[in-house]
């Protein structure tokens, strides 16, 4: 590692690859922000562009691409309460009431210093530790999988605290909708009623711009602000918020890095559950845990940097093993294929100054991020300016485009207004939004696994032992169950503490 770490920062501060670099994570940014753009196309379409580079290259600029747009993702969550990737759906929770309340300014240089830090701290354990990370993704079978995505549903019991009732009905609302589509085990079509543009099942981007983008559009026509909300410039907002960050949230810094590279790690795992489960576990740890889902830093802190952190951690496995952690690594492995370089523990003997370039690209990467993000910021925020009609239409424009561009299919945007009707009418009858999103998203995971876990339970001669055999996944149940038992120990707690107070 020594031996190519000059040669690597050579190759990257080399003019064209850092032109790349800046480029690469500026256009992500962008790619992000818009809704239905996803970090995934964003490196899909310019992987053909590195074909005529050197594979250095194209590496540098395809992992600026997939920083960027992951971060950027975060600006229309916040801005607009609609996540720009499915990863930041969890900023919602946070970042949009705290532009409601004033302090947009203060939510998106959160985001930004947040998915910096947990960006480094992936990239971190890919350079040190990715030998040993990568074997213990090799640990993780369908029913590990399946303990995972039920610690990530346990999260509706922090989620929906005061009416846990209506969080299970949004949430089993939500994976009732995903089982739409064809059966994973028999490949019968379902819930289709004859139709057949329904037996590719409902597309979870669409979906989701639907209940946080579309939805909201309608509630901006029905109120009477000029504004959706209040903005004014602020100087000096970034370093603000670097000191409360590194004096207030070292813990939960460090504690989001380290899932969202954990679960990064995990084939088909994905940002979504990391800043899922990071977000419920930030909230569980903070000795004020009821200022979350009202406009706190903590919560955008616990969700962007996990999201960004399973950036380094994706990459594991597909560096070392081969099999990688995510869709854009799998694409970033095609491209590595294309060039005639095949991953695995070789190519840091074979192609190490490739591999190691490609890695103090990530960390270097994200200082750079911050400089290009804060300058970004001062303009997006901007958005919250705009008349309301012109950001209605703006915003019912982009949510069209983007879900048609999923699949080049019409069925994508009628999913859209669809739900944006169930998010509007939902959130009327006090329906968690949030939590039927989480429902949509593991639904599909969770009930594949299953049906996995059973299958080879029964191969093995006990399904019992399939589900509960295994360490991690004893481990996984002993959380799921603390994550849930959690919410009504703390409440009890502030209940006595307060009645305590009033003697």
């Amino acid at each position: 590692m020594l031996e190519y770490l000059l040669p690597s920062l050579v190759n990257i501060f080399s003019p064209f690859n850092l032109f790349l670099l800046i480029a690469g994570i500026g256009g992500g940014i962008i790619i992000g922000a818009l809704p239905g753009l996803t970090a995934t196309m964003g490196v899909a379409l310019m992987v053909p562009v590195t074909f005529a580079m050197d594979p250095i290259s194209g590496l540098i600029m395809l992992g600026g691409i997939y920083q960027g747009a992951i971060y950027g993702g975060s600006n229309s969550a916040i801005l607009i309460n609609t996540p720009g990737t499915p990863s930041s759906v969890a900023t919602t929770f946070d970042g949009w009431p705290m532009t409601q309340n004033g302090k947009a300014p203060e939510a998106l240089n959160t985001a930004l210093v947040g998915s910096a830090f947990g960006g480094i701290i992936g990239a971190i354990f890919l350079l040190l530790l990715a030998g040993p990370l990568a074997r213990f993704s090799l640990m993780f079978g369908a029913a590990e999988f399946f303990w995972l995505c039920i610690f990530g549903l346990s999260t509706i019991a922090a989620m929906s605290q005061n009416n846990v009732a209506k969080g299970l009905v949004a949430a089993a609302l939500g994976m009732l909708i995903a089982t739409i589509g064809l059966d994973p085990v028999i490949g019968a079509p379902r819930f289709t009623f004859g139709n057949y543009t329904l037996v590719q099942g409902i597309e979870v981007i669409p979906a989701m711009i639907g209940l946080f983008s579309f939805s909201q559009v309608i509630r901006l026509v029905g109120s009477s602000n000029e504004n959706i909300a209040s903005y004014t410039q602020e100087k000096g907002v970034i370093f603000r918020v670097l000191r409360y960050t590194f004096s207030k949230c070292k813990a939960n810094l460090l504690r989001s890095s380290l899932i969202g590279t954990i679960i990064g790690i995990l084939p088909g795992a994905g940002g979504e559950i990391a800043s899922i489960i990071s977000y419920n576990e930030g909230k569980r740890w903070d000795k004020n845990c009821s200022k979350y889902g009202k406009g706190c830093m903590e919560g955008v802190i616990s969700s962007e940097t996990a999201n960004n952190a399973v950036i380094g951690g994706s990459l594991i496995p597909m560096l070392t093993l081969g099999i990688p952690g995510s869709a854009v690594a799998a694409i970033i492995m095609g491209a590595l294929l294309a060039h005639g370089i095949v991953p695995g523990f070789k190519i840091f003997e074979t192609n190490g100054e490739l591999a190691y370039t490609f890695i103090n690209s990530l960390i270097i990467g994200n200082v750079i991020m911050v400089i290009i993000g804060a300058i970004l910021i001062k303009g997006i925020a901007k958005i919250l300016n705009i008349p309301t009609p012109y950001i209605g239409v703006a915003i019912v424009a982009l949510a069209a485009i983007g879900s048609y561009a999923i699949r080049n299919s019409m069925l994508d945007v009628i999913v859209m207004l669809v739900f944006g009707l169930i998010g509007y009418f939902g959130d009327r009858v006090g329906l968690d939004v949030g939590t039927m999103a989480l429902g949509i998203i593991l639904g599909p995971i969770v009930e594949d696994n299953f049906t996995k876990a059973i299958a080879l339970g029964t191969a093995d001669g006990s399904v019992f032992g399939g589900f509960f055999g295994s360490a991690i996944s004893v481990i996984l149940i002993i959380l799921t169950l603390a994550s849930i038992f959690s919410p009504y120990v703390v409440s009890k707690r502030l209940a006595k503490k307060e009645a305590n107070q009033n003697d």
